[in-house]
């Protein structure tokens, strides 16, 4: 059972019996001596999606969930499904758009790497991997004068995907995205 102190993003505990992925922590720590730092934790259900709010100190415990992780494969997209590919099984398995919302943004066709989170044998969550490549489809023009500092446009990428890139990229390049942030970290 992990501690409040001991939580990383990402890490997966049960909440009222529900799994729950940690999506944002923040930690305050008071002035007044001998006062406990307190943890700001969000969570998001896995299975309805909400956000549980917890504000705690770190020596407050959580249940673990028992789950296994299994390879999967990004095979496409019908509508608002997803189709994914078991590894080393191949069964396929589909999750609607709801379901992988913020993962929905980084997934092209036939991609590997991801990782399906499986608790008594049902897919709960997929996970990328931090860094993935995407091709740039259009962007801003350049802009060819001087400047004492890095200029960035806006870009969008063949997933539909908008962020910012460098000046000197075009469109039809392929980039590297941080998944966890949805930046630019380089060409690739």
């Amino acid at each position: 059972m992990p501690k409040a102190c001991e939580l990383n993003k990402g890490d997966i505990v049960a909440i009222n019996g529900a799994p729950c992925v940690l999506e944002d922590l923040r930690v305050s720590t008071p002035s007044a001596r001998g006062a406990a730092s307190m943890y700001h934790l969000r969570f998001r259900n896995l299975v309805t999606k909400s956000k549980v709010d917890n504000n705690v100190k770190g020596d407050e415990m959580y249940a673990s969930i028992d789950f296994e992780k299994k390879p999967v494969q990004y095979l496409f997209r019908d509508h608002d499904e997803f189709t994914f590919m078991d590894t080393e099984d191949f069964s396929q398995f589909t999750l609607m758009e709801g379901d992988i919302e913020e993962a929905a943004r980084f997934l092209v066709e036939d991609m590997e790497g991801i990782t399906a989170l499986v608790s008594d044998g049902r897919v709960l969550a997929i996970e990328l991997p931090p860094a993935v490549e995407l091709r740039v489809e259009s962007c801003d023009p350049s802009m060819r004068s001087a400047s004492a500092t890095a200029r960035t446009k806006n870009a969008v990428l063949e997933t539909g995907l908008e962020l910012q890139v460098p000046d000197y990229l075009e469109a039809g390049e392929i980039i590297r995205v941080d998944t966890r942030t949805g930046k630019f970290m380089s060409r690739a």
